[in-house]
C-alpha cells in the first residue's frame, strides 16, 4: 500500500502537478480539497504532471469538513511550520494520510489546535526561511515514510 497525500486548498498549479507526479511515483493517492487557486484543466498543472496525470489516483472533496468526515478514523500526520515535533518522529503506517495546507497560509488554525498530538514540522536550520516549497516538503515526508517502512 502507499500513502495518501492531502492538499488543503492548493493554490499553485505547478506545485500540485509536481505533487501529482510524486504521488504516482510513490504509489500514493492524491486528495485535493477545494477550493483550488486554479482550474484542474490549467496547462501549468498538466505540464508539471506531464503525461502522467491520467494514471494518477486523484480524489476531490468540496471542503475540509467533507474530507474529514469520510476519513475520520484514518491515521493522520498534519504538516506545518507550527508543528512542535519533527517529521522523523512520525509513526509511519501503510495507507497513512499526510495533510498539507495551502501555500500562502498553511493549515487552518482550528485544524492545528485540534490535532496538536499529530502535528509535525520539517526542521529548517535558517532563520531567514519560514517554510519549504510544498512540493519539496511532500517529497521529504513521503520518501522518509517509504524509507521507514522499507518500501524503497
Amino acid at each position: 500500500m502507499g500513502f495518501n497525500i492531502v492538499l488543503v486548498e492548493p493554490e499553485i498549479p505547478n506545485n500540485t502537478g509536481n505533487i501529482g507526479r510524486l504521488s504516482l511515483a510513490s504509489g500514493s493517492t492524491l486528495h485535493l480539497i477545494e477550493p483550488f487557486g486554479f482550474e484542474l484543466s490549467d496547462s501549468r498543472l498538466k505540464r508539471a504532471g506531464l503525461d502522467y496525470w491520467q494514471h494518477l489516483d486523484v480524489r476531490i472533496y468540496e471542503s475540509l469538513e467533507s474530507f474529514m468526515s469520510v476519513h475520520e478514523d484514518a491515521h493522520f500526520a498534519f504538516l506545518s511550520s507550527h508543528g512542535t515535533k519533527a517529521h522523523y518522529d512520525i509513526d509511519y503506517k501503510d495507507n497513512m494520510f499526510f495533510v498539507f495546507g495551502k501555500e500562502s497560509v498553511g493549515l487552518p488554525k482550528d485544524l492545528l489546535s485540534h490535532n496538536t498530538d499529530r502535528l509535525f514540522r520539517i526542521p529548517i536550520s535558517s532563520n531567514h526561511i519560514r517554510s519549504l516549497n510544498i512540493a519539496n516538503a511532500v517529497s521529504i515526508i513521503v520518501y522518509d515514510g517509504l524509507r521507514s517502512l522499507r518500501k524503497v
